[in-house]
């Protein structure tokens, strides 16, 4: 019998496929996965032995600010996937929010093409909508490798906030595919704001941005999606009174949690300071456990990291003056293997929550899924082994993250992207290989 031949060959891990957890080989070739099984026979170019460790398919943040163009002393294309791959991700869908806003077809032609020779893992890229170009969104959004148009409801940077029900309502009727929100209400927050004084405790940060504010946002936001019939995506949904609310709401929303909002509560400004300033807020315990809830009960369809890094002195100036916003590329996979390893959820539902959902949600081609036909997109992971997360581990030249010191018990050893290891305990493989992701319903590039 001639042995089947491949490109590489991931032998005896802990497989994590749709349908299970089972031991199995993997075969690769022109990076796409070929076939599971036995495969005690093929040979390869290149084998791993996988006994011990979860593969588990290409892990992606749907949600990450990489800042390019930018601050280059806080964040790049280049540190930021490599910060990626570090952590066990091989693709990340970065937010249009950058120096130059990502809001037309030359801005966008100009980032997919910066990304070539430069991004270590694949990049998802988000079109913002603006008052200026709700015209133009339609077709926008069916430009090659856009995953979605991101709205800022609330909260926003530059000419990229859409507060009144007029102007969101026209985005929504601008084009057809789910569309993603940061939930805030404009109105209450800037009603609220004389409310604070420069220099008050951080954790005010929590009550100016308080539930009701997130609340009053995601209601008028269901209102227009069953109005227009527009499917939407609630981002980093932080609340308890939310989660309950969108579950009646399936028909026309998904729901992405943090992972900040399934590790920290509001200790954390005492603790860490300004270093815990993010929107929306962290909150406190009953929220959490809302949170947890939500993901056992699946209303939860997908978890991102929300890495908007600023430098340390930005992070240190008195609230409310704080820059908003937190490191977490590197660190998100940690945190929820240590999460599973606890017990609060199973490695198949993180899967589920970081591969599968965001794949669904935003329509990536070829990602999502550990099978035959998708890209050899691979995670391997030790569940056994403990380590610290610390600073000086971090790629990203920001140099801080609010879990320094916090002991993970799961860890990812090795990234995989389609066919090539890029990541090996802890040493970047080779040149920056990353690619743009292809989505359904968008031109080809």
């Amino acid at each position: 019998m001639t042995a089947e031949r491949f490109d590489l060959l991931l032998r005896g891990g802990h497989v994590v496929t749709p349908w299970g957890v089972e031991t199995a080989d993997v075969g690769v070739r022109d990076g796409r996965i070929v076939t599971m099984g036995d495969l005690r026979h093929g040979e390869a170019a290149q084998t791993i032995d996988c006994a011990g460790l979860h593969v588990l398919p290409g892990l992606i943040d749907p949600h990450v600010h990489l800042r390019d163009p930018g601050d280059p002393a806080v964040e790049t294309i280049e540190t930021g996937t490599k910060a990626a791959i570090l952590g066990g991700l091989s693709a990340v869908f970065d937010m249009p929010n950058t120096a130059k806003s990502v809001i037309s077809r030359e801005i966008l032609d100009e980032k997919r093409a910066f990304l070539a020779g430069r991004a270590y893992c694949d990049v998802g890229l988000y079109v913002g909508a603006s008052k200026k170009n709700i015209g133009e969104l339609a077709e926008l959004e069916l430009q090659p490798n856009v995953c979605a148009v991101k709205v800022f409801a609330g909260s926003s940077t530059g000419d990229l906030l859409v507060e009144d029900d007029a102007s969101l309502e026209a985005v929504m009727r601008s084009g057809r595919r789910r569309i993603c929100y940061h939930s805030e209400d404009e109105y209450r927050l800037q009603a609220r704001k004389p409310m604070f004084t420069p220099g008050m405790p951080h954790r005010n940060h929590m009550e100016w941005r308080d539930v009701e504010t997130a609340m009053l946002g995601t209601k008028r936001l269901m209102a227009i999606a069953r109005k227009t019939g527009r499917p939407a995506h609630i981002l980093h949904v932080s609340t308890a009174e939310e989660l309950a609310y969108l579950r009646d709401f399936r028909d026309v929303c998904t729901v992405e949690v943090l992972l900040n909002h399934l590790t920290q509560t509001d200790e954390a400004y005492d603790r860490l300071g300004g270093l815990a300033v993010m929107n929306p807020p962290i909150r406190d315990q009953r929220h959490l456990d809302a949170a947890w809830a939500a993901v056992a009960d699946g209303t939860v369809d997908c978890i991102g990291s929300d890495h908007a890094p600023h430098s340390l002195a930005a992070k240190q100036r008195p609230w409310p003056d704080t820059a908003a916003g937190l490191t977490g590329v590197q660190t998100l996979v940690p945190l929820m293997l240590d999460h599973v390893t606890s017990g609060r959820l199973s490695i198949s539902r993180l899967v589920d929550l970081m591969c599968a959902g965001p794949a669904r949600v935003y329509g990536a081609l070829n990602k999502g899924r550990l099978a035959a036909g998708y890209d050899a997109d691979f995670i391997l992971v030790d569940l056994k082994r403990q380590r610290m997360i610390r600073n000086d581990w971090l790629a990203t030249p920001a140099g801080w993250t609010p879990f320094d010191g916090t002991i993970c018990t799961g860890w990812p050893i090795m990234t995989i992207i389609r066919g090539h290891v890029a990541m090996r305990e802890d040493e970047v493989l080779g040149a920056p290989m990353g690619k743009p992701v292809s989505f359904a319903d968008t031109h080809r590039a």
